[in-house]
């Protein structure tokens, strides 16, 4: 997980000093002091996928380019085989599975989320990015707060959201719960 996270870093860094982007214009972007967006691109802290996807627009630069190093080469079509998608673990609680990497000028971002139980006297961080978001859960069950509403998600449930909203999720029972996620 710290080896992806600092991978990560070295990404953002790499493209911000190709494109000569100053500092403190992509910590604006993404809402942080320039220090703590320094400290992303050393490895030290993680950036949201909220954040990404928006210096991925703001540079067009393609969302797994950053999250996972590689470049998308298809534009007909891009199979993914069960369990053979590109992933990366960002989080202690949270791994996301591209479902669509290879496929270049995507207009949307599928992924397999994985979500490990905390405590749940965790404080939860809400994040919002640009597009809207819809959610299906696979196995598990899965607490997802938009704005100030709480709805508990079972299997085969699902939901579609302004992803400006703040949002955040809990896997619950004590399981982890897989869903898909399509950004859009």
């Amino acid at each position: 997980m710290e080896d992806a996270i600092k991978q990560i870093g070295e990404r953002l860094k790499g493209l911000r000093e190709v494109l000569d982007i100053p500092v403190q214009e992509i910590s604006a972007l993404c809402g942080l002091s320039e220090d703590a967006y320094l400290k992303v691109e050393s490895g030290e802290s993680e950036l949201s996928i909220s954040c990404m996807q928006k210096i991925s627009r703001q540079y067009g630069i393609a969302l797994d380019v950053l999250l996972f190093g590689v470049e998308p080469h298809m534009n007909s079509y891009f199979l993914t085989r069960k369990g053979q998608g590109v992933s990366v673990e960002r989080r202690k609680a949270y791994k996301y599975q591209s479902l669509a990497g290879g496929f270049r000028g995507r207009k949307m971002e599928p992924f397999l989320v994985l979500v490990e139980p905390k405590p749940d006297d965790t404080k939860l961080e809400k994040n919002s990015h640009e597009g809207q978001e819809f959610n299906v859960v696979v196995e598990g069950r899965l607490e997802l707060t938009v704005g100030k509403k709480v709805l508990v998600l079972n299997e085969g449930d699902s939901v579609y959201f302004d992803a400006n909203q703040p949002h955040c999720m809990r896997a619950l029972d004590g399981k982890a719960v897989k869903f898909l996620a399509v950004i859009i």
